[in-house]
């Protein structure tokens, strides 16, 4: 294949010699010689993407089909597209010297084309008005590869679709070849070739010669229409539409081309066609019957009339239709029908013609607002009608008597099927309901959705309430796909479906339905804005529930009331997590507790469960934020009591839920413990979880669980030595990335990257590698740009503290004095949102950070003054830390500051702040030999020893002071 040419489907990289069999293309006096197959190659070029001039749409569009085409019809197709000047010639004379072993040669050029000084020239992509000052050079001229051809194959087509409007500006003129006299281009399109009229005196190769067909797609001298964008030109669908007619010869087909192009561009384009073939030609046998080839044939018989008739009755069917707007097709029909009774007179003419049209225009207009349930009687309208369109009169005639007859046959059984209507349309609606609720329990609730909505279709006229309940099923089992497939399309859905739930139960009075339907609709909208970063899906559903729970309805329905406030609670407990001042959580424990006591635990328990499960969901928020074990056991006991009700061989989707949080709340509690004991319970029940909640059945909250279970094994490998656990929560989280995407849970996929980010760097520490810690701060960077301060401001103060661990740790390793300066700076960033009574425990564990930063820096500085201001940070750090909630998180403290006040000691040999520093790292040391972390002992051994040391200085650094000589 020719580099920037583009062949057709039967790929040929070297020769168009090697031939196919037309199917039944035959040359004699009638179609049944089927003997006489011949071999015929074809070339088809599509120019459209023009440099320099106007673009063409359509040529690629048609260059396809018409390969497609000819390759039924049995041609061996090369297919050249949007070629230059070199191209298009080459493939030209190429084409022209290959088709030597062929019967038959075919042309189809669509594109730009000009006509000047008696020559046509089809125009290269390439082109630009400089080319018309050397035209046999720059463009390429079309009557020599005619006569060649003509020479060398008995039969040469050449099929011109290129007369559309000259793309060259007016009065522009042709020099044939350069310095030659200048000649005028063609007003618009081509004319016939140079030799056209002789083709038959041409052909002195090897072969008969049987003549040529040259068609152009308008008259000569005419512009033709390119067709609507992304379709074919009017000339490129009549060929597509009739050149494979059967039966036929083939100046006929060319006829029915022309008369086609005539009707679809209501008399705007008459194609022309030049023939000197001194046989017929058909392209393949007669079509098999059948409704379809009824009509097509129909067609043509009227286009081969239509060719007949004289020109007066031509011009009046077109004037006719553009004024009463119908298809001129249907009126040539008619006069096809009235045969030799048309009228000669023009008055008399145009009556029958205005008559007709009312008739017709009553025909289409009654076809479009009709529809059949009976198959049989569809199909044959849908034939009437097309046959219609069609001008095929007597065909649509026979299809209507038809019709008729089928009316006649189901009368009857209409007639008894009306009395069984309801219940047949009430039993199709359980089949799908019934088909709904077995994909649901396979968790494909797409599919549920999908028949649900099918069974209120069945269910609608007949009866409103069932038809209510499938619609609400509907939209719920779309929220449901939306909720545990991240697919926001899906919640869509289920917003529309719940609204229209909504507005069918007002229009009942169905208040408890119009409460379930508000419900869905704002569990909807939490659903999408739990994953995104911004807060306008959760103000929306918050404002929803808020008004509905005022509603006066709504207090005689309580079981409806405290659904309303159950999923409210849900709702403001994602705003809680958001926000630091920590009313919406207050408000959410409120509703919360308030739906409690009015659920019945035995008349609705899976109710009750959930509101547990979500009563704990908020407890261990306030829990974890404010340092509060007693919380965090309460919401402990929460998710206990909702596993009660909530059994795995009952509901195991919410039974996973439930336990995923039961860990949470366990490995929160474990933290502060000084065993390890909660948090490898947390690890076996994250593993029970995602036993149920597998990848295929809930793909988002198996992610979230492959992530919790991440956090644990992170906790736990804080406690350890090695890598093995750092790694194995690395590929946690990694897992959990497959499904959680930026894409579909921008807000959840931020904090799995800053998951990755404290991994890492924890790794990072412990190998003393740097690359790793680099690798953290990428993944805390890209966690950030999906955690903006505006609206998630406690998740970007988290990422900021965990990006100073890493640049300090990275200091740490490096002595890299600007990764220290980073990490100060990314912890005072920090305390900018953390605060010491909107989020005690996390402004406690950054100023605890930000202390260590600044003791580095005091340590290269040797400054007490540097050493007094990390001081002041693990002094405050303490005054929220509780030893009893956190003891390693105090202990830690505690002995960073011991550490400050030896160095301030040492410095100032300040026995007071030795005594406080041994006093210190004494206290840290208890707790963590306490716990059997027996692997400190020597560290806490040495400082201590460096305490009394230090001590000693301090007094013999008194005494010299006090008396000038030794002790």
């Amino acid at each position: 294949m020719s580099v920037g040419t583009a062949i057709g489907r039967n790929l040929r990289l070297a020769s168009w010699a090697l031939c196919a069999l037309l199917a039944l293309v035959v040359l004699c006096g009638g179609p049944a010689a089927a003997a006489d197959r011949l071999a015929g190659v074809a070339l088809v070029v599509g120019e459209g993407d023009y440099a320099h001039l106007p673009k063409l749409t359509n040529p690629p569009n048609d260059a396809r089909a018409i390969d497609d085409l000819l390759s039924d019809l049995g041609f061996e197709v090369t297919r050249v597209a949007d070629a230059d000047r070199k191209k298009l010639s080459r493939a030209l004379r190429r084409f022209a010297e290959d088709a030597a072993d062929a019967d038959v040669a075919l042309i189809y050029y669509s594109g730009h084309g000009i006509e000047a000084g008696g020559e046509n020239f089809l125009v290269p992509v390439d082109a630009d008005l400089s080319a018309l000052d050397d035209a046999r050079e720059r463009l390429v001229p079309l009557s020599a590869v005619v006569e060649e051809l003509q020479k060398a194959v008995p039969v040469t087509i050449v099929l011109l679709d290129a007369c559309r409007d000259n793309p060259f500006p007016p009065g522009a003129v042709v020099r044939l070849d350069a310095g030659a006299a200048p000649a005028p281009v063609g007003a618009a399109g081509l004319s016939p070739p140079r030799g056209a009229t002789a083709l038959a005196r041409l052909g002195t190769g090897g072969k008969d010669n049987l003549g040529a067909l040259i068609g152009f797609a308008a008259a000569p001298g005419h512009a033709a229409l390119d067709g609507a964008p992304g379709g074919n030109s009017p000339y490129a669908a009549a060929l597509l539409k009739h050149l494979s007619a059967g039966g036929y010869a083939f100046g006929d087909v060319m006829t029915m081309v022309t008369e086609e192009v005539y009707l679809r561009t209501a008399a705007r384009q008459v194609p022309w066609t030049n023939s000197s073939l001194r046989r017929a030609l058909f392209f393949g046998a007669p079509q098999d019957g059948g409704d379809e080839a009824a009509i097509a044939g129909e067609r043509r018989r009227l286009l081969l009339t239509m060719a007949g008739m004289d020109e007066v009755a031509r011009r009046e069917v077109a004037a006719t239709a553009r004024e009463k707007g119908v298809p001129m097709d249907a009126l040539f029909a008619m006069l096809k029908a009235v045969g030799a009774e048309t009228p000669k007179d023009p008055d008399a003419l145009a009556r029958l013609l205005g008559e007709q049209s009312a008739r017709l225009k009553q025909i289409i207009a009654e076809r479009d607002a009709l529809a059949s349930a009976d198959p049989e009687i569809a199909r044959l309208s849908r034939l009437a009608g097309e046959a219609v369109s069609e001008g095929a009169l007597a065909a649509a005639i026979g299809f209507n008597e038809r019709a008729k007859q089928r009316v006649g046959e189901l009368a009857g059984s209409v007639d008894r099927a009306e009395a069984e209507a309801k219940a047949r349309r009430l039993e199709f609606a359980r089949v799908f309901a019934d088909s709904a609720r077995t994909y649901a329990l396979a968790f494909d609730y797409a599919k549920a959705a999908d028949d649900f909505e099918r069974a209120f279709g069945q269910a609608r006229q007949w009866d409103p309430a069932l038809a209510l309940s499938y619609k609400l099923a509907s939209a719920a089992a779309s929220e449901e796909q939306g909720y545990h497939r991240a697919d926001d399309a899906a919640l869509g859905r289920a917003g529309t479906a719940y609204g229209e739930a909504a507005s069918l139960a007002l229009s009942t009075s169905d208040m408890m339905a119009w409460a379930s339907a508000q419900r869905g609709l704002a569990r909807a909208l939490w659903a999408k804005g739990d994953r995104t970063s911004g807060t306008a899906e959760l103000d929306e559903a918050a404002a929803l529930l808020e008004a509905a729970i005022t509603r006066p309805e709504l207090t005689a329905l309580p079981q409806a009331l405290a659904g309303a406030r159950g999923d409210l609670g849900l709702v403001l407990l994602t705003l809680g997590a958001r926000d630091s001042r920590g009313d919406a959580l207050a408000r959410a424990s409120t509703v919360l507790g308030q739906a409690l006591e009015a659920t019945d635990r035995q008349a609705a328990p899976l109710d009750w469960a959930r509101l547990q499960n979500r009563l704990g969901v908020v407890l261990m928020l306030m829990g974890q934020r404010q340092g509060s074990t007693a919380l965090l056991a309460e919401a402990e006991q929460r998710f206990r009591l909702a596993l009660e009700e909530r059994r795995q061989d009952v509901v195991p989707v919410d039974w996973a839920q439930s336990t995923n949080n039961l860990a949470l709340a366990v490995a929160s509690l474990g933290e502060g413990d000084t065993a390890s004991a909660r948090l490898e319970e947390s690890v076996g029940l994250y593993r029970a979880a995602l036993a149920v909640q597998t990848r295929e059945r809930t793909p988002l909250l198996w992610a979230e669980a492959q992530a919790n279970l991440g956090t644990s094994l992170y906790e736990l490998a804080g406690r350890e030595a090695g890598t093995a656990r750092l790694e194995e929560a690395v590929a946690a989280f990694r897992l959990a990335g497959q499904e959680i995407t930026r894409v579909t849970a921008p807000l959840k996929w931020a904090a799995l990257q800053d998951n990755v980010g404290l991994a890492l760097s924890k790794l990072g520490e412990r190998t003393s590698d740097p690359q790793k810690l680099k690798e953290a701060v990428a993944a805390f960077s890209d966690a950030l740009s999906e955690r903006p301060r505006a609206t998630v401001p406690l998740d970007w103060a988290n990422t900021q503290n965990n990006i100073g661990n890493a640049h300090y740790r990275a200091a740490s390793l490096t002595g890299d004095g600007g990764e220290l300066a980073q990490a100060i700076a990314a912890y005072r960033a920090a305390l900018e949102v953390r605060s010491r009574d909107g989020t005690p425990v996390e402004w406690g564990k950054t100023v605890n950070n930000l202390g260590n930063a600044l003791y580095d820096l005091a340590k290269a500085e040797g400054s007490a003054a540097r050493f007094r201001e990390a001081e002041a940070q693990y002094r405050a750090a303490l005054g929220v830390a509780d030893r009893k909630a956190d003891p390693f998180g105090w202990a830690t403290t505690r002995n960073s500051l011991g550490e400050t006040l030896l160095e301030i000691g040492r410095l100032e040999n300040d026995a007071a702040a030795l005594e406080e520093a041994q006093a210190a790292i004494s206290d840290a040391r208890d707790v963590y030999l306490g716990a059997g972390q027996t692997r400190y002992a020597d560290f806490f051994a040495t400082l201590l020893a460096q305490v009394e040391i230090a001590k000693m200085q301090a007094e013999v650094a008194r005494r010299i002071g006090q008396g000038g000589g030794k002790p």
